[in-house]
């Protein structure tokens, strides 16, 4: 001990009376931070960034800066989980007449049900592959119908629809996706008909005009499907269930609706008309 205080240039004494002291205010703090933030990261399945890590504090009423948050997760060597480059599963029909493109990469909407995309994915098992529809609502980032199969057939969108019609019962929605062969066929356009809804094609070969179901396929890979290897397509089905049900719609948080969830975005907007609504009857009365 004795030669390392040397060479550091520091007294033994001062060692030792360093090496007995009581941490400072701000290292017993930060040790207090250190738990919320793997607590934080821990539910959030090892997921979270520092600014998902910093807006969850934020909610739980505890004031720190990010730099902070940022410093405390390296020491403990947190991190959140980088996307992998989407892959692509709809293959167009040169034959097929898309519709036009009624978004032009415009993905904002001004409440839920004015905006749907829609995609496909694939998922990978030891029992072969799945295919994974989705519809996502544009205004919340909210999946509001999914589908799954083993096949690439029309009814894999078309079951997605049907959850999404179900759940949300829209009027003249717009549908919007890729010029994927499932979604140019006549029974596809027929169902979208009958059901008062909007479909929308972006052109072929465009990652960017569908970017928001993109960016929804690489959160799903980068947070279930590459850190998961799954056995039977059964376990695939549940996992895939399993995150968007009972964590993506309703806790995660997203960079795109102000670090809430696509659940409680949309029910901050649903009490935003609440509170309007007196407002509204005053003025008219």
């Amino acid at each position: 001990m004795a030669t390392m205080c040397r060479v550091l240039g520091v007294s033994s004494s001062g060692y030792y009376a360093w090496q007995g002291r009581e941490p400072c205010a701000r290292a017993r703090k930060d040790e207090t931070l250190s738990v919320h933030i793997e607590t934080i990261h821990k539910r959030s399945r090892g997921t979270y960034g520092v600014p998902r890590v910093h807006a969850e504090l934020r909610d739980q009423g505890v004031c720190v800066g990010r730099k902070r948050v940022a410093r405390l997760m390296r020491m403990a060597g947190l991190e959140g989980v980088s996307r992998r480059k989407a892959t692509r599963t709809t293959l167009r029909d040169r034959d097929a007449h898309p519709v036009a493109d009624l978004v032009q990469r415009d993905f904002s909407a001004a409440g839920p049900d004015r905006l749907w995309v829609a995609d496909i994915t694939y998922i990978s098992t030891w029992a072969g592959f799945l295919y994974l529809a989705v519809v996502m609502d544009a205004f919340s980032r909210r999946v509001v119908g999914w589908a799954m199969a083993t096949h690439l057939k029309t009814q894999l969108v078309l079951d997605a629809l049907e959850m999404a019609l179900l759940q949300r019962r829209p009027i003249g929605v717009v549908h919007h996706s890729d010029q994927g062969t499932q979604y140019t066929s006549i029974a596809f356009g027929r169902r979208c008909q009958e059901a008062g809804v909007r479909p929308s094609m972006g052109s072929a070969g465009d990652c960017y005009d569908n970017a928001l179901c993109e960016s929804f396929f690489a959160t799903l890979e980068c947070e279930l499907l590459d850190r998961h290897r799954f056995r039977t397509q059964a376990e695939a089905r549940m996992a895939v269930f399993e995150f968007i049900e009972g964590w993506y719609n309703p806790s995660r948080r997203h960079s795109g609706v102000d670090y809430l969830s696509p659940l409680n975005y949309e029910r901050r907007y649903e009490r935003s008309l609440v509170n309007e609504s007196p407002n509204l009857s005053t003025k008219l009365g």
